[in-house]
């Protein structure tokens, strides 16, 4: 073990663009359509499900992280106030979860690129893994100049999404926005599947969670950030649920959000806005790329806290001149390239939803261990958030519940050899 600690230098504003980051990305371009599919118009209803419960794991994270910044999140949490065996859980389904899900954005985005420029064949994996090269770079540089190019990305995504629900808003009397009353009187056996997907959509926010040694007065910055960052995402995501389930109606919205490599322009498409559509490719590309950023932050610093714990090796834990995990940042970088270079996107979403899942509910466990003194919010808020993690794990299918599981037990039983 080590006693390096990283600088605070990430404030209120900062740490809300980290989560904003974070969260726009792969989260409205593939889960709203993945939970229409499932559940059809009840997918607003299942939005609503999934904000609450993110909601109440973010107030849970954030009274943690603001009584324990340190950097890794639950994994520190884990180990503070329950067992290092439940931190150790934590620590491996973050890791397993983000790093299947930054490889996903970066073929996304070399995807949107190919779309965008009218390239064919390009090899998409090897090309995605270059990517992953270059934005490793960008954070071993310095976490300074990855938060400027954090800001312009969030900020070129933020205007596009806006720029969609506004067009769509404005044309609303001339839209054949029928298909939102079509609802179904009953709702649907898969309405908890759909808002498991959704879940994961908004867990970008625990990214100012895992930054939590870097960021100033964090007692009072990070539930903040963490507030305006779910205020923001829940709006956008259902101004452009909305939106979608307007214009093309519920099979047309699943179909192209769940085939197409650029969804949301099948809505500029519908309503002749050839502009919108240049722009929302944009935004695709920058929302893309503004995940896989956040996620290679978030994820080194999770590998430097278990590399200053001692669950991994001990070389992770080193930082450098300017107080910045650098070796654990080419590791991560490093294997993501690799998920990357060889893997698919098939059932990540599932796989990430199921340890995303588990890895909150050890959150909401471990805030029901702090005292009312270290307490923010009631402590049913925890409850709640533990019981929903619980329940919805249950919904994803049987196969990413089948993997998810045998990794974590794998996990456990090489940590447990390695401790002996």
């Amino acid at each position: 073990m080590t006693d390096a600690h990283l600088k605070r230098q990430v404030r209120l504003g900062g740490a809300t663009l980290l989560g904003l980051g974070s969260i726009l990305g792969t989260g409205v371009f593939v889960s709203l359509g993945l939970a229409v599919g499932v559940a059809g118009n009840w997918a607003i209803l299942a939005l609503g499900l999934a904000t609450l419960l993110a909601t109440l794991n973010a107030l849970s994270s954030a009274q943690l992280a603001a009584n324990h910044p340190v950097s890794g999140g639950t994994y520190a949490y884990g180990y503070r106030y329950l067992r290092p065996e439940l931190g150790f859980v934590a620590g491996l389904a973050f890791l397993l979860a983000k790093s299947a899900s930054a490889a996903a954005a970066a073929i996304g985005l070399v995807s949107y690129l190919a779309v965008l420029g009218r390239w064919q064949g390009l090899p998409v994996n090897a090309m995605a893994a270059g990517v992953v090269v270059l934005m490793t770079s960008l954070v071993a540089l310095g976490l300074r100049r990855a938060n400027l190019v954090n800001t312009l990305l969030v900020g070129t995504t933020l205007i596009a999404l806006i720029s969609l629900i506004v067009n769509v808003a404005m044309t609303a009397s001339d839209t054949p926005a029928t298909h939102l009353h079509t609802w179904p009187p009953i709702a649907p056996p898969n309405l908890f599947e759909a808002a498991a997907l959704l879940f994961v959509a908004f867990t970008g926010y625990g990214r100012i969670a895992t930054l939590g040694e870097e960021v100033v007065a964090p007692r009072k910055t990070i539930p903040r950030a963490i507030i305006a960052t779910l205020l923001v995402t829940g709006l956008l995501y259902l101004g452009v649920l909305a939106s979608g389930l307007a214009v093309l109606g519920e099979g047309g919205f699943a179909h192209q959000m769940q085939t197409s490599v650029a969804p949301l322009q099948a809505i500029a498409a519908a309503l002749d806005a050839p502009r919108l559509k240049a722009v929302l490719s944009l935004a695709a590309i920058t929302a893309m790329a503004g995940v896989l950023l956040n996620l290679l932050l978030g994820l080194s610093r999770v590998a430097f806290a278990m590399g200053r714990q001692g669950d991994a090796p001990a070389i992770l834990a080193k930082i450098n001149p300017r107080s910045e995990p650098l070796i654990a940042t080419l590791c991560v970088g490093g294997g993501i390239a690799l998920i990357a270079l060889f893997g698919g996107l098939a059932n990540i979403w599932s796989f990430s939803a199921f340890t995303v899942l588990i890895y909150y509910a050890i959150t909401n466990l471990a805030a029901l261990q702090l005292s009312d003194e270290e307490r923010l919010y009631p402590r049913f808020i925890s409850w709640l958030g533990l019981v929903g993690c619980l329940g919805l794990s249950v919904w994803i299918s049987p196969r990413a519940i089948l993997i998810g599981s045998a990794i974590l037990l794998a996990g456990l039983g090489l940590r447990a050899s390695l401790k002996r």
